[in-house]
């Protein structure tokens, strides 16, 4: 009889499965129909010109609204570092600026609303004051799409308290060379990871209606020597195992938007390929969202101006980020046009796209909408996740009976990072280079975060080492962004590593001397090359770009409140040879997926 009733129950709980998986698709095709129905009508009714200025995106800086509305631009964009007036701009700022750019659409002769863009790569980085979520690489070696959802979701929250709708990521970077400046961007050099994350990040952001970006397409991160927009000499075959899949996780949870790659594959500009954007990603892949160029990228392709956005547009680039230029551009396609060099039908399909995305979105419905900032921006909720986001990040290379600590220590904190938000940020924070500012108007340093924690312990910071039983350095890299980061010598000590790490080092050695116990804190955009040091330390944790939380979250880790989670998501080298054969098990330090924990060590 329990079987019998279990049976039962089983079927019943199936067939209301199925019968809500019906249900879901009819919904689906009625919003596809309403979708098709309304953006066919629109379509039909508009002229080439405003056409062509849906295709177009320019920077806040160099357009006007007046401009957006007599040539019924279809996106505006803030760059990395672009603020309405300065980088300390608040959030009713921000909103302002959005909303007379949206009016200024509204009123255009199309009345289309525009979609307004930014890389909010680790929340919205741009914003003084808001939540600094950990890099991409910390995400990676926390490996957990719960918290990659909620992290999406938190980020478009603080977008919308801006108006902000459209998100320049993920990026889906599958990281062949950690000497890539913009190594920390991609979550692993494993494509498996990528997979089991991009799903989570994209749902969440795009529950809250904020268009995100599956970027670059493709292969950004596998050019030769990690050379930033540079040439992938991989084979085709290599290409879709390692580096296409991402996307097509991407695609199946229903990314609104991807953006191109700066780089080239067998030297063809990823701009200009027809085989891959055409072919491939919209043919093969089936995607029907917008596809983005990147910044002023087009301009890298043969010939001048004319012939680059001929080429682009053949190749399948629906919308065109080109925030200067976008006014010639507007004029030049237009000729094209005219001239057959480009058909209206591939003018009318880039526009179709661009306009579902908007409709399916609400910006047609609700273009001036907002969350409330008090509920939504920079909230204890969002710098709580931050907070554990980063924890479960931080990877355990070394512990020789040290951590975790008791409390009871005096410690004495050293190294450029040690009390500076910035540093634990990196790049993408409040400019594109990231900052040199200490504070960001948020978030807490390492040792701001240990100042507060032994308040109410019995141990206490230390202005010298003499006075400390445990001495901790936290050295670091200076911020960069994109081939700004490209680097030969990827270490603790050259390339691009800060250059007082050498002195915090020589202090760190002569405290080990005099029997101090010595603990290493490494927060990069990458793994860095030890050179030797490894063994100087009792203990050695890398915690990469953790954000603004990533302070209060070392502390709670290194005082035993949480315990080790992060595993490598890339290979830890330890010399030189390592870029010249990966397959050498002699010239990896720690190997992918190493990571100790309290109850490991």
């Amino acid at each position: 009889m329990k079987k019998r009733l279990s049976l039962f129950l089983l079927a019943m709980m199936l067939f209301i499965s199925a019968c809500s998986m019906v249900d879901s698709d009819k919904e689906k095709q009625e919003n596809d129909n309403d979708t098709d129905a309304f953006v066919e009508t629109l379509l039909k009714e508009l002229t080439l010109a405003e056409k062509v200025g849906q295709m177009l995106q320019a920077e806040e800086k160099y357009i006007t609204p007046q401009e957006v509305r007599d040539y019924n631009i279809g996106s505006i964009l803030s760059g990395g570092g672009s603020h309405p007036h300065a980088y300390d701009d608040d959030v009713d700022t921000w909103y302002q600026m959005v909303k007379s750019y949206q009016e200024a659409a509204l009123n255009s002769s199309s009345q289309i609303p525009l979609l307004y863009g930014t890389d909010a790569v680790h929340g919205h980085n741009n914003v003084y004051g808001a939540t600094i979520f950990p890099h991409n690489i910390n995400l990676g070696m926390a490996n957990d799409q719960a918290l990659m959802k909620a992290i999406g979701e938190a980020t478009a929250r603080e977008m919308k308290s801006t108006g902000i709708h459209w998100n320049f990521a993920p990026a889906l970077s599958v990281v062949d060379d950690i000497r890539w400046g913009r190594s920390y961007e991609g979550f692993s050099e494993n494509p498996e990871i990528h997979e089991h994350l991009t799903a989570a990040y994209i749902e969440g952001l795009q529950k809250h209606n904020v268009v995100a970006t599956a970027k670059h397409f493709i292969a950004d991160g596998g050019t030769d020597g990690g050379v930033d927009q540079g040439n992938v000499l991989l084979d085709e075959t290599t290409i879709r195992k390692r580096h296409l899949p991402p996307f097509i996780t991407a695609i199946d949870a229903g990314v609104d938007s991807v953006m191109i790659s700066f780089s080239a594959i067998q030297g063809e500009k990823m701009h200009g390929s027809y085989a891959w954007i055409t072919e491939v990603l919209k043919e093969e892949l089936g995607f029907e969202g917008i596809v983005l160029s990147d910044w002023n990228a087009i301009h890298q392709l043969d010939g001048q101006f004319y012939q680059q956005l001929v080429t682009s547009i053949n190749a399948g680039i629906d919308m065109l980020m080109l925030p200067q230029d976008w006014k010639d551009a507007h004029g030049l396609i237009i000729n094209a046009v005219n001239n057959n060099d480009i058909a209206e039908s591939r003018i009318d399909d880039a526009v179709y796209r661009i306009l579902s995305i908007k409709y399916k979105n609400q910006l047609f419905e609700s273009p001036f909408h907002r969350l409330a900032p008090e509920d939504n921006f920079a909230t204890a909720t969002h710098k709580t996740l931050a907070l554990e986001a980063a924890a479960q990040s931080f990877v355990l290379l070394e512990n020789h009976g040290v951590l975790p600590l008791s409390g009871t220590e005096n410690i004495y904190l050293t190294g450029p990072a040690h009390d500076h938000v910035g540093y634990l940020s990196g790049g993408w924070t409040m400019h594109w280079q990231g900052t040199q500012d200490a504070r960001l108007g948020t978030g807490s340093s390492i040792l701001e975060a240990f100042s507060a924690h032994l308040k109410n312990e019995s141990g206490q910071l230390v202005d010298r080492y003499q006075d400390a039983d445990i001495v901790m350095v936290v050295f670091t890299e200076v911020p960069y962004t994109e081939w700004q980061g490209d680097t030969n010598n990827p270490s603790l000590f050259n390339g691009l590593a800060h250059p007082d790490n050498e002195a915090a080092y020589q202090e760190a050695l002569e405290a080990k001397a005099e029997g101090k116990t010595v603990i290493g804190i490494i927060a990069s955009g990458r793994p860095l090359l030890l050179e030797d040091t490894e063994e100087t330390f009792d203990a050695l944790v890398a915690i990469f770009l953790p954000g603004s939380e990533g302070g209060p979250a070392l502390s709670s880790v290194l005082y035993g409140d949480r315990d080790f989670k992060g595993a490598l998501s890339f290979a830890w080298p330890k010399t030189q040879s390592y870029f010249q054969d990966k397959t050498d098990s002699t010239t990896i330090l720690y190997p992918y997926g190493y990571g100790l924990s309290y109850d490991e060590d």
